[in-house]
């Protein structure tokens, strides 16, 4: 019974802080309205009013973007962080210049944290493990 009690602790105290994260995050955040979200390993389709010349990624290694037609990508978040992606018209104008963030799927997702060491549970709709543990440098 005890291991059983342990993990139900654990989930509600994982629980408690994720609420408390989303009533935190349910404010404004002005800093952030500027940002293009895109979640790690998923595609977001952007769709821009003038043709493409050039695509640049500030980081390759936290997101690649792929051009599906003229007026057209695709971005996929990579690793998580942000990176930066401007892109040009055949002018060299800007037309998109933004950052980008790339971040978990919160929604189904389950953290447990042990001490310095931390998994990371993707849940849909049967929780595997996404992440290995990772501890943090003393």
């Amino acid at each position: 019974m005890a291991p059983v009690s342990h993990l139900k602790h654990a989930l509600v105290r994982a629980a408690s802080a994720a609420g408390l994260l989303a009533a935190m995050l349910a404010g404004p955040v002005h800093a952030q309205e500027d940002m293009i979200r895109v979640a790690m390993d998923h595609a977001r389709i952007i769709k821009l009013d003038r043709p493409i010349s050039k695509v640049i990624v500030g980081s390759s290694a936290g997101a690649d973007v792929a051009v599906a037609d003229t007026n057209t990508i695709v971005l996929t978040g990579k690793s998580y962080g942000t990176t930066n992606l401007v892109i040009l018209d055949p002018d060299g104008q800007p037309i998109v210049d933004e950052v980008v963030l790339v971040s978990v799927d919160e929604a189904n997702t389950l953290r447990i944290y042990r001490q310095t060491d931390r998994t990371v549970f993707s849940c849909s709709p049967y929780c595997e493990e996404h992440a290995k543990t990772v501890t943090a440098a003393p």
